[in-house]
């Protein structure tokens, strides 16, 4: 998908969203604007797995929550509770806020059981990050970042992650050290990655790569191929939505299994 597509494409999905969307309760976990949490319960009753839902945008400040609400409302469909949070994206270099505010994300929900953290591009960095600091069951990344010492030597997103962490691995080890879910392997708790095999974003072997390493570590790390690019992974619209859906069961019947 190109870049200038992408506006008339969020809006489709948040016109999506809109239409189908039930009651979702807002809920602060900080006193910054930033700092709030979209949660949404099935419609039916008892207690449900929850997906904590974490937006990509090569962690800058122009993509939002918005463009994961789609995602959210189709999973809250599918007897998931969601929690589509926003975090502070401050700008070079401040990565600490960002890891700190899906700490406090975590934190602010309790009463779930499996919780999977679900990211999109940044947000699956986000997603396995939350991992390897135990905070969920398991982690699916949907086209994620996976590998911030890759992604920073292919310079993905015009040297996003160098922007992110305030240099290149040389240059800023210890941000690596802190932020990098690669560095901390084996995580321990199952992992999906669901790739495009077209996603010119993140490349299918960024996935590939990883998964071999946590593999190779010891973890249950499984990568699904789908048809498309970097974007049709998050859209319910899309004919691979089964394919996303049946990853994130996946993961969760992982993690009720490795609990058990």
């Amino acid at each position: 998908m190109r870049a200038e597509e992408l506006p008339a494409f969020f809006d489709g999905l948040e016109q999506w969203a809109r239409d189908r969307d039930g009651a979702a309760e807002l809920l602060a976990y900080g006193e910054h604007a930033d700092q709030v949490i979209e949660l949404r319960r099935p419609s039916t009753s008892g207690s449900h797995p929850l997906a904590i839902v974490l937006h990509g945008g090569f962690w800058r400040a122009g993509f939002t929550r918005r463009n994961t609400t789609a995602l959210a409302v189709a999973l809250a469909e599918a007897g998931w509770a969601t929690a589509n949070a926003e975090y502070r994206r401050l700008g070079p270099g401040a990565y600490r806020p960002m890891l700190d505010d899906v700490a406090a994300v975590r934190r602010r929900l309790d009463g779930f059981h499996p919780v999977v953290a679900v990211g999109h591009s940044a947000g699956g960095h986000l997603a396995l990050w939350a991992g390897a600091e135990g905070m969920v069951d398991a982690c699916l990344a949907l086209g994620g970042v996976c590998d911030l010492v890759w992604a920073a030597d292919a310079e993905l997103g015009s040297r996003a992650v160098q922007e992110l962490l305030g240099g290149s691995p040389d240059e800023a080890p210890d941000a690596y050290h802190a932020a990098d879910p690669a560095a901390r392997l084996p995580l321990g708790l199952p992992q999906v990655l669901v790739h495009g095999v077209e996603d010119d974003r993140v490349p299918l072997a960024h996935a590939l790569a990883y998964a071999a390493r946590a593999r190779g570590a010891g973890d249950d790390c499984r990568v699904v191929r789908v048809d498309g690019g970097h974007f049709e992974p998050i859209d319910p619209r899309s004919r691979i939505w089964p394919e996303v859906l049946g990853a994130l069961e996946l993961a969760g019947s992982a993690a009720a299994g490795a609990t058990r």
